[in-house]
């Protein structure tokens, strides 16, 4: 999976949990979730737990505490995908 497709369905998984769907529609890799999407501490919890679910991966503490970001976001995931390979 590329980053852009990883992006494309985070999207997805990030939507309804963002009322700035202004900002979801520009995001990128800079997008920070807490600041420029305004999601709060317990739906970015979600996100990663609906992740979770939609990529088949695990995430453990550590890297959910590195998902500030959409690109870190995409690195977590890619990693993942790319260790059940």
């Amino acid at each position: 999976m590329t980053r852009q497709e990883i992006l494309n369905e985070l999207k997805k998984v990030i939507s309804p949990y963002t009322t700035n769907k202004e900002m979801l529609a520009q995001i990128n890799e800079d997008t920070d979730l807490l600041k420029d999407l305004k999601i709060n501490s317990a739906n970015l919890v979600d996100i990663i737990i609906d992740a979770e679910a939609k990529y088949d991966i695990e995430i453990d503490y550590d890297e959910a505490d590195k998902m500030m970001n959409v690109g870190s976001c995409i690195d977590v995931i890619s990693e993942k995908i790319g260790q059940k390979q």
